[in-house]
């Protein structure tokens, strides 16, 4: 597995270089392995934050040999208690292909839907957090209050249809789907909160800051009247943390984090 570096311009003293995802793997094995660890190890991480709820969520990568399959935490298994092993592979079909556990219906028409409408992704994230329902029963836009909330910049769609059903029909799936293009989040209205992303680990940072996006702006907005981040401010701050990259990066000190509380026998 070979990994790049980039210079990080902080100014005259100091020389950085930041690390950055794989760009190539010594097999399609060797892939699938990496693509099934960060998978396993987002879900760890996202039940740690208390960001998943019953038997409801799902986090789905993309197999990197059989594109049209996706990996998938099983129905009815805990989030904080995943491991690779655990994990199964769907194929189009809705048939569980590899593991011996069911697939929720949900996860699978939302997921497959996602994955077969739009390539570029690799990874789909959704749960019922607490945040990201509550502000998906309202009608607001979700407003740039700080620089978190700005990697979001017009780069986010609520999307009405199908909203507090379960979505396991094929059409409100491809209507989901297909409000989906050309954004990376989703506040599906009635229902919560979707990201994707080119990499796991970056779709898995995104769902948890707009999460916490969502979470500042219902408690700004009960405290009083709001002030917005400037456009410019805005928009110079998404070009330096909305893209994809950007969002690896940010989650690598919760897997750092999560490493040395849960160490490594999950990922086998």
């Amino acid at each position: 597995m070979a990994t790049t570096e980039q210079p990080l311009d902080l100014g005259e003293t100091v020389n950085a270089k930041i690390p950055l995802p794989p760009t190539s793997f010594e097999s399609v094995e060797a892939e699938r392995a990496y693509r099934k660890e960060k998978l396993a190890g987002a879900l760890r991480i996202v039940g740690f934050y208390g960001l998943a709820e019953g038997v409801a969520g799902h986090i789905t990568a993309r197999d990197p040999e059989h594109t049209d399959h996706f990996w998938v935490n099983p129905f009815g298994k805990s989030f904080k208690h995943m491991t690779v092993s655990d994990l199964i592979l769907v194929n189009p079909d809705g048939e569980v292909v590899v593991g011996d556990r069911p697939v929720n219906a949900a996860a699978y028409a939302i997921h497959h839907a996602i994955h077969e409408a739009h390539p570029e992704v690799v990874c789909a994230v959704h749960t019922h957090t607490v945040y990201g329902k509550a502000f998906a029963a309202t009608d607001l836009p979700l407003k740039m209050l700080s620089q978190d909330a700005c990697m979001f910049l017009n780069d986010w769609v609520r999307h009405r249809d199908g909203g507090g059903a379960i979505v396991t029909g094929p059409e409100e799936a491809a209507s989901l789907a297909k409000a989906f293009t050309g954004k990376k989040a989703m506040i599906h209205q009635n229902h919560g909160l979707l990201t994707t992303g080119q990499y796991i680990e970056e779709a898995a940072w995104w769902f948890l800051a707009l999460e916490r996006a969502c979470q500042v702006q219902m408690i700004a907005e009960a405290t009083g009247p709001v002030v917005e981040v400037p456009d410019e401010y805005a928009q110079f701050t998404y070009d330096q943390s909305g893209f994809a990259i950007a969002g690896w990066f940010q989650f690598q000190p919760l897997w750092e984090d999560m490493i040395a509380r849960d160490g490594m026998d999950w990922a086998r």
